[in-house]
């Protein structure tokens, strides 16, 4: 693991522990090797560090690309992370995804591809269902919960509790041939409802159903 990202990690652990009431559910599922997709629900900008913190494993992100012409950029691509169009294909974010996959490392991405504004899960994009059709490899679904609260600079004497959890790695099978939109809709779909799974029902939003009853597990509601 690179020194900076070491280093990095570290801080942000020191700091969750002195500032804030953070614990981290599941850890015993993270696979220690092979490629792997994190997938997380997103409440604040410190959940991408708050994930790198809490998953034993380094973690790169795909981050909005205009994070990358602030004044933080450099900090962002030194950790490893990198830009990506929302809203549009993005063919270069896509096989620069894939490429970490083939590496064997940890990419890191949040499928609503956004802050969630009300704290719940909303609609998702198809980036992440796209890229695991595509590469079959495990799927590392992870919830968060309080981050929302880590607002400068009352969240210092306030403490507020943040909760990740993470859940069981799951994969979708391998899909090389072209992409019908049921086949992304299907997949995001079943990505969604797996986060949902690890999170209260106040933070699932509109995948709630995916939850009660609806067939989280197995691709197409199926036991795998």
């Amino acid at each position: 693991m690179p020194l900076f990202y070491a280093v990095a990690t570290a801080t942000v652990k020191a700091l969750l522990a002195s500032l804030t009431r953070w614990e981290v559910k599941g850890r015993e599922n993270v696979p220690r090797n092979g490629p792997l997709i994190v997938v997380s629900n997103h409440l604040s900008m410190v959940d991408p560090p708050l994930l790198s913190a809490s998953v034993p494993r380094r973690i790169f992100f795909m981050a909005k690309e205009e994070l990358f012409s602030s004044r933080g950029g450099a900090f962002i691509r030194w950790l490893g992370a990198f830009p990506v169009r929302r809203g549009t294909p993005d063919r270069r974010a896509i096989r620069q995804a894939m490429q970490v996959l083939e590496r064997g490392q940890t990419l890191g991405m949040f499928p609503e591809g956004r802050r969630s504004l009300n704290h719940q899960m909303n609609e998702a994009e198809f980036g992440v269902a796209m890229i695991a059709l595509r590469s079959g490899v495990s799927i590392l679904p992870t919830g968060i919960c309080g981050s929302e609260n880590v607002k400068w600079p009352g969240f210092i004497w306030r403490r507020p509790r943040i909760t990740v959890t993470i859940g069981q790695p799951f994969s979708l099978p391998r899909n090389e041939g072209k992409l019908t939109r049921e086949q992304l809709i299907q997949a995001t779909s079943l990505i969604m409802g797996h986060i949902a799974e690890v999170l209260p029902p106040g933070y699932r939003g509109i995948w709630e159903c995916r939850v009660q009853g609806s067939g989280v597990h197995g691709w197409g509601g199926e036991e795998p």
